[in-house]
């Protein structure tokens, strides 16, 4: 397996940027996943490293060696498509065999290479069915599999789960991070799919617009958004996010809502929403941080209920804060109704606090 680096990597079309100066290291051996909203960058940034399409400026390296200028077939890499893209005529063990046959292996070595992908796979019994005979599940383990014996320094896959059923993507996410750890692959990982790319990958590059907004662990891009876009793609339900004033009362300091309402912070957040130098900020804070109350109670702020969507172990409560929606998380057992008045407290330990401005996450530091 092989490093992948993208060093300062632009690709124009015309006036459009479609990857804006992207810089990334994926380590030997990491699941990197790149995610974001459809346009945002990240399937022109696959093919890029794939030698697809012609990057505009940038080194794009592996394994040490820049390859900017080499065909994809000398890449050393392989890819796993959407599509699938298996030959619908020739078996299992034919879509398996056929890459080896085209770098014109001996027959030998090429029955023991299909044989030892189909083994790590457990499609074995699958060897001589055609595509069509095979479930989705299968058809991507083969497209996978075809991959694999090509033993290649980095697999890039390309939203392989999307055309499968909810039950089986689960099943193949869970497949796919254990191929990766028993085969200790180099992966970069394309999806739409947030959940994907925070159960599988061991950092993950948010992409919108072409730009990077932040590259780091599913942990901390969960836990520290660096900006409110990270904070309203990443999380199922995404963030809440209520913009609102600085203004000191007293020796507190409050948040005002455009609606009326307001909030004081903890000594910690004050600091924080004083140091950044600007009077707008943006109040985030997840469905776990905001405790519903059905009476009123100081520091709390009004709202009315919406909609109400059980979930089983959880209900989501969704709440008019003025003219924002927010999602509350509450235990099972708590009964509300839409156009009940409730208030809203939120846990100032877990708040997040955003310049109003530049939309990026305060600091102290």
């Amino acid at each position: 397996m092989a490093q992948v680096q993208l060093r300062d990597v632009v690709k124009r079309y015309g006036p459009m940027v479609a990857v804006n100066h992207l810089s990334l290291t994926i380590n030997d051996g990491e699941f990197v996943a790149l995610v974001g909203p459809s346009g945002c960058g990240k399937t022109t940034t696959l093919n890029l490293v794939a030698g697809l399409i012609e990057h505009s400026d940038g080194d794009i390296v592996i394994g040490g060696r820049v390859v900017n200028d080499l065909d994809p077939k000398d890449r050393d890499i392989a890819m796993v498509f959407q599509n699938y893209a298996l030959y619908p005529n020739k078996t299992v063990f034919d879509n398996l065999a056929f890459p080896l046959r085209m770098r014109k292996m001996p027959g030998a070595e090429i029955e023991a290479k299909v044989r030892s992908a189909a083994n790590v796979l457990s499609i074995e019994p699958l060897l001589q069915r055609r595509p069509r005979e095979l479930s989705g599940g299968q058809q991507q383990r083969v497209a996978l599999g075809r991959a694999l014996v090509r033993n290649p320094r980095v697999f890039l896959m390309d939203e392989p789960l999307s055309n499968l059923d909810a039950k089986l993507r689960v099943q193949m996410r869970s497949e796919l991070k254990r191929f990766h750890l028993e085969q200790r692959a180099t992966v970069i990982y394309v999806t739409h799919d947030q959940m994907e790319a925070v159960t599988m990958a061991d950092r993950m590059a948010v992409m919108n617009g072409g730009d990077l907004q932040q590259y780091d662990t599913p942990a901390r891009v969960f836990d520290a958004p660096a900006n409110t876009f990270v904070a309203g793609f990443v999380g199922s339900p995404a963030m809440n996010l209520l913009p609102a004033r600085v203004s000191m009362q007293g020796t507190d300091v409050v948040l005002l809502g455009a609606d009326g309402w307001n909030c004081t912070l903890s000594a910690g957040n004050g600091r924080k929403a004083l140091a950044s130098g600007s009077d707008e900020i943006v109040l985030g804070a997840r469905h776990g941080a905001i405790r519903l109350l059905q009476e009123e109670t100081p520091n709390t702020v009004h709202g009315r209920v919406y909609t109400v969507e059980p979930t089983g172990d959880i209900t989501y409560v969704h709440v008019h804060v003025g003219a924002a929606l927010l999602v509350v998380s509450v235990p099972p057992e708590v009964q509300v109704a839409p156009d009940d008045p409730v208030w809203l407290r939120f846990e100032q330990d877990k708040l997040h606090l955003f310049d109003g401005r530049t939309q990026q996450a305060l600091s102290l530091h």
